[in-house]
């Protein structure tokens, strides 16, 4: 059972992940404990410890959300957590997931639990006997939350068998329900998540960023490299979605499938900077270049926008790859990077400098505790529209914050 402990006080940090606050987890690495031994007090001690870890990261580290990873099945052990929460003026949120059909459970423990840094070895065969054991330990003390009576106050999810039935209670606050929103859209099913950039546009070849351009001849030749292929792979009802913006169509349409168009997909807008070239920007509006390169996730565009605000137009994009089967997106640089970081964790430094070539596809697979990856780069040329982070300080003093407003969404 996960607990989220959130803080009241909301600084003013540039941190944000996607739930839009600063967010750690802390893990009790527990041993279940059998019968005959005494492993109560070791595993409270532990708990404790995490929780101080929880307290000094939302009070003294401008933390918002700690998420208390523990087995916390016991009524006693959520208590304590309710108290130390009472004691320092945090909020509880609990996540409950409940599992009693045994096709769900054998299905979990060998696609979740095998991957688990529990264990190590990898042995399915260990694996499924020791987790086994497991669950019959837990059942002589688990007291699941109970809604009616003892737990009716309490702020919580109960998860069903794997997304089968949900059950809220209490959510009291906006980040809370967005936790509800987000759990109560993500699936366990084998799925594959293909990313590309629309193919090369006649803007590209003159390094112009935005606009509304057309494919280049390059760019309908990876059209047709990118039909062979989706062929070639025989995907299982594979959707397609693009942009609103001429290139991304242009792309779709020559894969000779149905496809979806999505205005959140377009291109990050650029505002005055529209259709210029990085030359072009750096000579006319040299304050503007430096500032972007010195904070390129918060600088907004004048007129435009900035890296966080794509994060937060991309959430019902993100809620929906995490509802959907097989997907392809076609989109384009910035609106990738976004897309990668969210499946692949990266953090707001590391987010606008993300390599996502032209002509390659990035297929991502979901799988427990991360998302495998392969990069898939189709034989066909095109330009290189990457722009490393500058090395070097510009001596520049950055006097404003371009994109102040706070992210106050999940993506």
């Amino acid at each position: 059972m996960f607990v989220g402990i959130l803080h009241d006080q909301l600084p003013n940090s540039h941190r944000y992940d996607w739930l839009a606050s600063p967010g750690q987890n802390l893990c009790v690495q527990e041993t279940y404990a059998l019968p005959q031994l005494d492993w109560g007090a070791h595993q409270r001690q532990c708990a404790l410890v995490a929780l101080e870890d929880v307290k000094a990261y939302l009070t003294e580290e401008s933390g918002q959300i700690a998420v208390f990873d523990a087995t916390n099945t016991t009524r006693e052990r959520r208590d304590m957590i309710l108290n130390f929460a009472k004691e320092n003026s945090f909020k509880v949120f609990f996540v409950e997931s409940v599992c009693d059909d045994p096709d769900v459970i054998a299905a979990n423990i060998l696609e979740v639990k095998v991957s688990s840094p529990d264990y190590p070895e990898r042995n399915r065969e260990n694996v499924m006997e020791d987790f086994l054991k497991r669950i019959e330990c837990y059942k002589v003390t688990y007291r699941p939350l109970d809604p009616d009576n003892y737990d009716k106050d309490l702020s919580f999810i109960k998860v069903i068998n794997v997304g089968q039935r949900f059950l809220v209670n209490r959510v009291q606050d906006y980040i809370q329900s967005k936790i509800v929103y987000y759990l109560m859209n993500i699936h366990v099913q084998p799925r594959t998540i293909y990313l590309c950039r629309h193919g090369e546009s006649e803007f590209n070849l003159l390094g112009k960023i935005g606009g509304d351009s057309g494919l280049s001849v390059r760019g309908k030749q990876f059209a047709q490299a990118l039909r062979k292929f989706l062929e070639e792979q025989e995907i299982a009802d594979l959707k397609v979605w693009t942009s609103q913006l001429k290139r991304t169509i242009q792309t779709a349409e020559s894969l000779g499938v149905t496809y979806e168009q999505w205005k959140i997909l377009n291109e990050i807008d650029a505002g005055v900077c529209e259709e210029m070239t990085y030359a072009q920007i750096e000579k006319q509006y040299p304050d503007e270049f430096a500032l972007r390169d010195q904070e390129k996730y918060l600088y907004r565009y004048p007129g435009g926008e900035s890296y966080q605000d794509l994060v937060q137009r991309l959430e019902p994009v993100i809620m929906e790859l995490e509802r959907q089967g097989n997907v392809l997106v076609i989109s384009h640089q910035a609106v990738m990077r976004c897309l990668l970081a969210y499946f692949l964790d990266k953090g707001a430094d590391e987010l606008p400098y993300l390599r996502c070539p032209l002509h390659t596809i990035f297929k991502l697979t979901p799988v427990a505790y991360g998302c495998k990856v392969e990069t898939i780069k189709l034989n066909v040329e095109a330009v290189n529209t990457h722009r490393d982070k500058p090395t070097a300080e510009t001596g520049l003093a950055v006097h404003r914050h371009s994109s102040s407003a706070s992210l106050t969404s999940l993506c």
